[in-house]
């Protein structure tokens, strides 16, 4: 707290008079963080002639803007506080996942509509939050978990259009033969 208060030019009594515990600024600064992340999700359009365009141009930016030193740190602080706060980390990594979740959801449905994908059962309504988890857990957290775990910003962002490529395409195989419900 000492630190933060440096930082903010504030005393400690100004920081505890408007967060009254360490739980509560730090839920404020990841809160803040997530807001801020889900506007940039909110106010992008996927770019792209083909499906297989969009569903690339949605991961690689996805993984662009998450790839960057201040979210992966921001992370890594969530993680390494879940033993002292672990009703806040739960809660966090559950909006934050929830939050992106639709966001992905949203864009995939965009993509979707103008391609053969938009009659496919894995982005029926009813399922489409299910394929956006899939699409997440493949295209995007292997990339952050390599990240969280310490590997080099600067080479994971480099393997970002092979890594989407791939994924993209597997992702969208498993979805045309029916492995994505």
């Amino acid at each position: 707290m000492d630190e933060i208060a440096g930082r903010a030019c504030a005393g400690k009594p100004t920081i505890y008079a408007r967060f009254p515990s360490k739980e509560a600024l730090f839920t404020a600064v990841v809160m803040q963080s997530v807001a801020a992340n889900m506007a940039r999700y909110e106010a992008y359009t996927p770019t792209g002639a083909t499906i297989e365009d969009r569903l690339e141009s949605v991961a690689a930016t996805v993984l662009q803007w998450m790839l960057v030193s201040d979210a992966i740190r921001l992370m890594r602080v969530a993680i390494a506080e879940a033993p002292r706060f672990p009703d806040l980390a739960s809660s966090v990594y559950g909006m934050a996942r929830d939050r992106a979740t639709q966001a992905v959801a949203r864009l995939l449905a965009e993509a979707a509509q103008s391609d053969e994908l938009g009659t496919l059962p894995a982005f029926a309504p009813t399922r489409v939050k299910t394929t956006t988890r899939f699409f997440q857990d493949l295209v995007v957290f292997p990339l952050a978990m390599r990240a969280l775990f310490g590997e080099q910003l600067k080479e994971l962002r480099a393997e970002i259009a092979p890594h989407v490529r791939g994924s993209v395409a597997f992702f969208l195989a498993a979805c045309r033969h029916g492995g994505v419900i």
